[in-house]
């Protein structure tokens, strides 16, 4: 079973390989898909019922030999909220994209960028975790260029040198730390930190594990690529990288402080509120100055990394589940926001908020769509986005941690003045006459994918009394990582 989530996309490229002459066609196995993605992700999560985790082995070699996958309630969340996404992204790019890049390999790109997510969300060995990091940036690479427009060209520079800088100390890393320790496994590894002397130059090969993901989540001071290339291809491919890419970044950082770096509690739980901080204010200070809708909503990427950062540092179990339910809130939110800024571009020829104007008076439900999940961004109730503020507040508070708390409501207050400009100045302000801009048509798709999109953000929101048990229980899992080695290895632990 954990296997089916990488199989079914690398089957989806072939197929679409295939009929790479026939759209319609190419079009609705993507759909069906993602759709088996999504079912195959739902079974494995009501399949940690029993145990708690789900462990399979490849070609049957035993851990720490063989390469491992393993599944626990995060990384099972976050394979439910990777399909809820991508079954949205797909339809929606059906409706945004132009025909001349869905020919071009759009569909295969996705599933590509997919096959990465879900290998980096199940792996237990650091090594194919490099491997499906690879495969994601390779996808996500030639889905920025696809189309080959100039500003596109300009950006993939800084995206795939940063990218390559971080893959550069990833390796690094792995070669450090398998010198240090004879394994890669993550089950195993966790296990030698527990049981032996931590060999000196570990700590290193961790630190550099932290840059090479702190790049590719863009954290303070990495970030600087992300604003200048998440803009520039279609926003149905923006709003797809803003829910996947860097937050499995963050899922990564969030294993290993678990698995490895929880050790030596007192150096890194500094070090990342101190990070956390400056990534929440650094972006959402360039979000407030900011015109253009692209660049305000890619700036709030950066910045609400740093409340998932924050609830790293924090370790509760509160806020452990604090982080991961703003995770997934964020990417529900964040790709409806940016998929409603598609359908204004489309109805107004323009992301420029200086020239945009009364989508409020002649697209009402536009500005609905758009509202719902930007108040989640800011924290409003009873959006998803409050919530998730509101139990890395309460963990924040309630250890005692005031600094990074009160940046955290400072930054959040912030946050509603970028969406109140967004707003004011694209729903109520009267329309620029002035302004020659040049309207496209809006396909259903388009609008059908937004509308899934918004509803999922409120879904989170309406019913989180319900799913908070399971995010307590992934941040309970965290806390305690030793289910987790004796899932990976058994027979090791029972010697």
């Amino acid at each position: 079973m954990l296997f089916l989530p990488i199989l079914i996309p690398l089957i989806s490229i072939i197929l679409l390989i295939a009929s790479r002459h026939r759209l319609k066609l190419q079009q609705w196995l993507s759909i069906v898909s993602v759709l088996a993605q999504l079912i195959i992700a739902l079974t494995i999560f009501f399949n940690l019922s029993e145990t708690g985790h789900l462990v399979a082995q490849a070609g049957s070699w035993p851990a720490p030999y063989g390469i491992t996958f393993v599944a626990d309630y995060t990384s099972a969340i976050l394979l439910i909220a990777v399909s809820l996404i991508a079954v949205a992204a797909i339809i929606y790019s059906i409706g945004f994209v132009d025909q001349v890049r869905q020919r071009g390999g759009l569909f295969v790109l996705f599933q590509g960028l997919l096959t990465g997510v879900y290998g980096s969300l199940l792996t237990g060995d650091i090594f194919n975790l490099y491997v499906w990091f690879e495969v994601m940036v390779i996808s996500s690479f030639v889905l920025i260029t696809l189309g080959a427009e100039k500003q596109q060209l300009r950006a993939s520079v800084k995206y795939l040198v940063m990218n390559l800088i971080g893959s550069m100390l990833f390796v690094a890393a792995i070669g450090l730390l398998y010198s240090q320790l004879g394994t890669l496994n993550m089950a195993d590894i966790a296990y030698k930190l527990r049981s032996e002397a931590i060999p000196p130059l570990v700590n290193s090969a961790i630190m550099l594990f932290f840059i090479a993901f702190g790049i590719k989540a863009a954290v303070f001071p990495f970030f600087f690529w992300l604003p200048a290339s998440y803009p520039t291809p279609p926003i149905a491919i923006t709003a797809f990288f803003g829910a996947t890419l860097t937050k499995v970044g963050v899922y990564v950082m969030l294993r290993f402080y678990s698995l490895f770096a929880q050790l030596d509690a007192p150096f890194w739980q500094p070090v990342i509120f101190v990070v956390a901080g400056l990534t929440m204010v650094f972006g959402v200070l360039m979000a407030a100055s900011s015109y253009d809708i692209r660049k305000i909503l890619s700036f709030h990427i950066i910045s609400q990394i740093g409340y998932m950062l924050m609830g790293i540092g924090l370790f509760s179990v509160i806020g452990l589940a604090g982080a991961i339910f703003f995770i997934v809130h964020n990417m529900f939110s964040k790709t409806a926001t940016f998929m409603a800024g598609g359908l204004i571009y489309l109805y107004k020829g323009t992301y420029d908020l200086k020239k945009l104007g009364w989508v409020y008076k002649t697209k009402p439900f536009l500005a609905f769509l758009f509202l719902i999940p930007a108040l989640s961004l800011a924290g409003i109730p009873p959006t998803p986005g409050f919530f998730g503020k509101f139990f890395l507040l309460y963990a924040g508070f309630e250890g005692a941690h005031w600094t990074i708390t009160i940046v955290a409501l400072v930054v959040s207050i912030l946050t509603l003045f970028s969406m109140v400009k967004i707003w004011n100045e694209a729903m109520w302000k009267p329309e620029v006459e002035s302004a020659n801009l040049s309207v496209k048509s809006v396909r259903p798709a388009a609008w059908v994918g937004t509308v899934i999109a918004v509803v999922f953000t409120l879904l989170l929101g309406l019913t989180v009394g319900f799913t908070y048990d399971y995010f307590a229980q992934a941040g309970q899992q965290l806390i305690d990582p030793m289910n987790y080695i004796k899932a990976v290895l058994p027979e090791l632990i029972a010697k």
